[in-house]
């Protein structure tokens, strides 16, 4: 797994770091790595190092030290370096001492750079950036290479509340921070420096995805459809029958087991996937390992009754869609359950089961309502988010927002169920699946030349696909 660390907790490693080598080390360890990124961004962008120009944007603190270090190594390079104090009061002073003895130069206008660092706030900052500042930001035309986190995004929520820095590369220093997996779109492409942080178990973790590969549940010497997992799938109505498709659909191309589906869509469901067995009611569907309810399935009395039937068993069962607004006017069909349940709402669909909106804070708030009700939790979004009571929230960063279209819920949770009637961890096969999904829509979306907006079927088709992309990593 990686971890993404807190400001409390990357503090606390850095105060015991500073315990075990000399003043400024840690601070030269940083700036040597920024200016090896820049460097290579230069390399990149513009076939060479040497002759180029950089401009350092530097606030007050270590943030701006970082900067005005990594400038003076660029100077001795070669490269053209200018700085742009804006608290030239408070500029860390060793830093632009380094930078004026390499011959870097301090001005008040950005100039011509090649490229731009953003050294203004680091880790303690909060809230956006200030009217100069956020000037400088918006002149900005060349790429930026931030230190640490974009400038005016919240290091633990990955908020913006205002102007900041978007960034074409990040540059953390010892540890990712929240801002990293929850702001991505700000942050650009992660570079990670190490600097000697000895750090705490993380409360936000992304699985590594050819760890999900690997653990992939796929058909062993001696299983059969049975010991692979039945999923039960109660979706899709006379409104919705899109909605029974997609689920089952998830389902089926998920893993090698069976799916039952159990609703008014059976002839839509056939026409799409013959392999699925249909029944017209939970008692007469067969024996199943898990349930997932909801997508398209109604929210009048009888859509209560065969959740509540659902809920009644000692399965594990996902709530989607439909259900989760049934959940909302009656908690207590859930909240008393012992057997693994699962929830999977937009942030509208969380504002309907707690009162209130996520808000800036998303792990917080997908944390307390896991904790809350006792259940595992998956909270959507580009950075979709899994909490279970006692364990870390993982986050997914899906790299992009194509799987925002109607219908893709529906496969997810055809997916997640599967996952769940194969035996898996409901925190990890929901991170699993939310992997997988993301994984199908990208591919989906770059299937021809370029990237294009895809819609569920699409995505679907590419489950698959992504499954053995991910299984391709650990070689199998």
């Amino acid at each position: 797994m990686r971890g993404y660390f807190t400001v409390d907790e990357v503090r606390g490693a850095e105060a015991e770091l500073f315990t075990r080598v000399a003043d400024g080390v840690p601070m030269r360890r940083a700036a040597y790595g920024l200016a090896e990124v820049v460097a290579a961004e230069l390399r990149e962008r513009t076939g060479g190092v040497a002759g180029r120009s950089v401009t350092l944007l530097v606030g007050s603190g270590d943030n701006g030290g970082d900067a005005l270090f990594a400038g003076s190594m660029l100077r001795r390079r070669g490269v053209a370096v200018s700085a742009i104090l804006l608290s030239p009061e408070r500029a860390h002073a060793k830093g632009l001492a380094a930078l004026r003895r390499s011959g870097g130069r301090v001005r008040t206008d950005l100039g011509t750079p090649d490229l731009v660092v953003d050294g203004i706030v680091g880790i303690s900052g909060r809230g956006p950036l200030r009217p100069r500042a956020a000037e400088l930001v918006a002149a900005v035309e060349v790429p930026i290479v931030a230190a640490d986190l974009p400038s005016g995004v919240d290091p633990n929520t990955g908020a913006v509340d205002g102007p900041a820095v978007r960034a074409d590369v990040t540059v953390t220093f010892g540890a990712r921070k929240p801002v990293h997996a929850l702001a991505a779109p700000w942050c650009g492409r992660i570079e990670l420096v190490p600097i000697g942080l000895r750090l705490p178990e993380p409360s936000l973790v992304a699985l590594d995805p050819a760890g999900v590969g690997a653990d992939w549940p796929v058909p062993g010497a001696h299983d059969d459809k049975y010991t692979q997992g039945v999923v039960g799938i109660c979706a899709g109505s006379a409104a919705y029958p899109g909605a029974a498709v997609l689920c089952t659909g998830g389902a089926v191309a998920a893993t090698s087991g069976m799916v039952r589906y159990i609703g008014t869509g059976s002839a839509q469901v056939l026409e799409h996937a013959p392999e699925i067995v249909a029944a017209e009611t939970v008692a007469t569907s067969g024996r199943v390992q898990a349930w997932v309810y909801g997508p398209g399935a109604g929210t009048d009395s009888a859509a209560r009754d065969r959740l509540a039937e659902v809920l009644a068993t000692d399965l594990p069962v996902l709530v989607d869609a439909d259900g989760l607004t049934l959940l909302a006017a009656e908690p207590r069909l859930v909240t008393g359950r012992r057997a693994p349940t699962v929830l999977t709402p937009h942030a509208g669909e969380f504002a309907r089961l707690t009162g209130h909106e996520p808000g800036p804070d998303r792990v917080a708030a997908v944390r307390a309502l896991a904790d809350e009700w006792q259940l595992t939790v998956l909270l959507k979004g580009r950075a979709t988010l899994v909490a279970s009571p006692g364990h870390p929230v993982l986050v997914n960063e899906a790299g992009g927002s194509w799987a925002a279209t109607a219908g893709a819920g529906d496969v997810l949770s055809g997916v997640l169920g599967a996952l769940l009637a194969a035996g898996r961890e409901p925190a990890w096969a929901a991170a699993a699946a939310a992997r997988v999904h993301a994984l199908a829509a990208n591919l989906a979306a770059h299937a021809h030349d370029g990237g294009a907006p895809i819609s569920a079927t699409p995505l679907l088709h590419h489950i698959r696909p992504a499954i053995a992309t991910l299984r391709a990593q650990t070689g199998a």
